[in-house]
């Protein structure tokens, strides 16, 4: 692991930041999840566009602007000297006295770290996941808004721990209204009928950025696309289920939901077009 914290390139035993610094106490900061694929960090601007966006809603500077965060990526993959890696952009409040004012912390920090990182099991990959439905819904945007990708990820730890205890391999989380959002770290897809499916953000999804992706794809494969809100009946009623995130290294099929069967017993058609058409782009030079 190398790890660059203000622009200081560090490995990863030696990285140290303080206890007081609010994305540690509070939770104030906002992240990024990027693949390294061919050596380059894949879909980075539109990244750095929602890290932006997510800071400006939390009144949170990037420190040195956008040419440096970008400039901080680029030089942590190339300390790294991997094709093949993930990595965590953070921007933190910084240091700061004890209690919640973020106005007392006068310098955000920068952290990049990177590293391998496998979110599900290569053997469940290929097997496919089973989810349960997590008893924890996913808060309102007036609550807190998912579109943020905060450093607070609690809602989704307790989703996640309620699956592992529960032997499942991830949670889909509804919200208040009983419609889908996502899985604890991942956009939920169907297919129905040959058409593709995903929930709009305002049912509680992030904005993924490979979920935007195959968007893209499947309109280029001529693939009809829909986003509009499901339950768990859409999740029955599929033919293909699968997860899509940076995480999670693309596209995961799901094969159980609460126990039973969902979609159908092999790979799916539009799963493998859209996961041939995500490696081409991932990899192309």
């Amino acid at each position: 692991m190398k790890v660059c914290i203000d622009g200081e390139m560090l490995d990863g035993a030696e990285a140290r930041i303080s206890v007081r610094d609010h994305g540690l106490l509070y939770g104030d900061g906002v992240f990024e999840g990027i693949r390294v694929c061919a050596g380059r960090a894949f879909k980075l601007e539109a990244h750095l566009a929602r890290l932006s966006y997510g800071a400006r809603a939390l009144h949170l500077a990037l420190p040195g602007g956008l040419e440096r965060t970008r400039a901080i990526v680029t030089n942590t993959i190339a300390a790294y000297g991997s094709d093949d890696a993930y990595i965590r952009l953070i921007i933190t409040r910084g240091e700061g006295p004890l209690g919640v004012d973020p106005t007392t912390c006068s310098d955000p920090r920068t952290i990049c770290m990177i590293d391998r990182l496998t979110l599900y099991p290569e053997e469940k990959r290929k097997r496919g996941l089973s989810v349960i439905t997590s008893s924890f819904r996913r808060p309102s945007a007036d609550v807190i808004d998912t579109r943020i990708k905060s450093l607070n990820y609690l809602n989704n730890v307790l989703a996640k721990g309620e699956a592992r205890r529960h032997g499942a391999d991830d949670a889909l989380m509804l919200n208040q209204h009983g419609h889908l959002a996502e899985a604890t770290g991942c956009n939920v897809f169907v297919v129905r009928e040959g058409r593709l499916i995903t929930p709009p953000t305002t049912d509680g999804a992030l904005d993924g950025i490979t979920r935007a992706t195959v968007l893209g794809l499947a309109a280029t494969c001529g693939i009809p696309t829909e986003v509009r809100s499901l339950g768990r009946m859409d999740v029955f009623a599929a033919d293909e289920v699968f997860l899509t995130g940076t995480g999670a290294g693309g596209l995961v099929r799901v094969i159980a939901l609460d126990g039973e069967r969902v979609g159908v017993p092999e790979l799916g058609p539009i799963h493998s077009r859209l996961h041939a058409a995500l490696e081409a782009l991932r990899t192309a030079k």
